[in-house]
């Protein structure tokens, strides 16, 4: 049976194909996988471009194609080899035609994690003003007082979503090829923030990156929705001295095939009567597509999935569910996308593995969005589609204004920026009467994993 293996330049990848062996590959076979016969053959690896290799995490690589048809696929295989077999083998030479078209999209995935890495680096290397040369804007809190205080979690955490700001802005930068407008705001009662849009670009309509750090004395209002939590507060004469700082970003892309993408990564720090202080991190990253792509969704949430493995194996599956009760908007009987992972009240099993934890989330707003932006770049679109697009906006509208606790904490406390808070909006939206899609139409099987949320790993 004819064979052809696609090899990338990666070294690890080739190490990893070489070290298939052919017992390996036969079980492969015997196991019924028959849409992707698998092989592995010791021959030199072919350059497609320079610096270009597989998007690859742990011990599995996703082939991600953009095809000419509208809608793309993702091969997954083991060892680092992705091989075609049999019939795939006639056009294989079209195939590499068409991956080497689409060689862009690798680089875009590479680059994904190439700054993750960095970012991880940049954490345990250099001074608080070395990383702050990195930043899209000099952050909040002045860089003395973090120098001094750079073993404190709040200096930490500060640091953490500057640098995620940064990350995030950067690639869509690269993508989009605008710019990013940053607003700096000060909040009279304390703190202030920075905000990051990009409006009209090429690719994003609308993106919004916001970082926050804020401290004073909770309102009433504050107050009653965190007791409404469970949270027990005991302040000094009625006041509860209080720090939050956040780093959230919604992107809302002009083609109905790239999906619109939530983060939200916070820490909160209250001051009781005693002196001692209550901590909580809390957070998440969702996906809102226009219409259902199963390789997709794969790639987002298997992105997530592996980040929280790494700290536990129960996270991903219950903030799996948190996340599809929490996007879910109640008057309408549907979830507002696909979900993602979503916590918050994060106090164990200790601070610092609870940051630890959200760093590795943070870490993952690059690698699980920016190769499915990529993908769908040039991906043609109907006016039907961007009618659907507008209807399902509407959506994100309503559950923005009336369900999400952030809006909520920030429109309830004074000195807050409301552009800021109303940035997650998108410039355009619609509302049709009683609009209900046609049966057997992509827009009936989007809506129908709406109201049944799936298991996407």
């Amino acid at each position: 049976m004819a064979t052809i293996v696609f090899c990338s330049v990666n070294k690890t990848a080739q190490t990893t194909a070489r070290r298939c062996s052919l017992s390996h590959i036969k079980r492969f076979a015997r196991s019924g996988e028959s849409h992707l016969p698998l092989s592995c053959i010791h021959s030199k690896p072919v350059t497609f471009l320079p610096g270009t290799r597989w998007f690859s995490r742990g011990c599995s690589v996703r082939f991600m194609s953009q095809g000419t048809a509208g809608r793309s696929a993702t091969w997954r295989t083991r060892k680092g080899a992705l091989a075609l077999s049999g019939a795939a083998a006639v056009t294989a030479a079209a195939a590499v035609a068409g991956f080497l078209a689409n060689a862009n999209h690798f680089q875009r995935a590479e680059m994904a994690m190439k700054v993750s890495r960095a970012a991880e680096e940049t954490e345990q290397e250099g001074s608080i003003s070395e990383r702050c040369r990195g930043f899209m804007s000099p952050p909040v809190t002045d860089i003395s007082v973090l120098q001094e205080r750079k073993e404190e979690m709040r200096t930490r955490m500060e640091m953490l979503i500057m640098e995620t700001q940064a990350d995030f802005c950067k690639a869509l930068q690269e993508v989009d090829g605008g710019t990013f407008k940053v607003d700096r705001w000060q909040r009279n009662e304390g703190g202030g923030g920075i905000s990051c849009v990009m409006q009209d670009g090429k690719v994003f309509e609308k993106a919004g990156v916001n970082v926050s750090v804020v401290f004073g004395n909770l309102t009433e209002e504050a107050a009653r929705q965190m007791r409404s939590r469970g949270k027990v507060l005991k302040g000094k004469d009625g006041k509860v001295p209080f720090c939050a700082m956040g780093v959230s970003s919604v992107i809302h892309p002009k083609n109905p095939h790239i999906p619109t993408v939530h983060f939200n990564y916070r820490y909160f720090e209250i001051e009781e009567e005693d002196g001692t202080k209550q901590w909580w991190f809390g957070g998440g990253t969702d996906l809102t597509p226009v219409y259902v792509n199963k390789e997709d969704a794969f790639h987002f949430h298997n992105t997530l999935k592996e980040a929280c493995d790494k700290h536990h194996l129960q996270y991903y599956p219950d903030f799996k569910k948190w996340c599809d009760r929490y996007f879910y908007i109640r008057h309408r009987g549907e979830t507002r996308g696909i979900g993602g992972i979503f916590f918050d009240d994060l106090e164990s099993p200790s601070q610092e593995e609870a940051f630890d934890f959200v760093t590795s989330c943070a870490r993952t707003v690059v690698p699980c969005y920016l190769p499915i932006v990529s993908k769908h770049l040039n991906e043609s679109f109907t006016d039907e589609d961007k009618d659907w697009q507008q209807v399902r906006r509407g959506r994100y509208v309503e559950f923005n204004l009336v369900y999400d606790r952030g809006v909520k904490f920030g429109l309830a406390t004074p000195g807050s920026r409301i552009e800021s808070i109303l940035m997650s909006l998108p410039l355009t939206a619609r509302w049709e009467y009683m609009h209900e899609p046609a049966k057997g139409t992509l827009e009936a099987e989007m809506l129908e994993v709406l109201r049944n949320p799936k298991e996407w790993v």
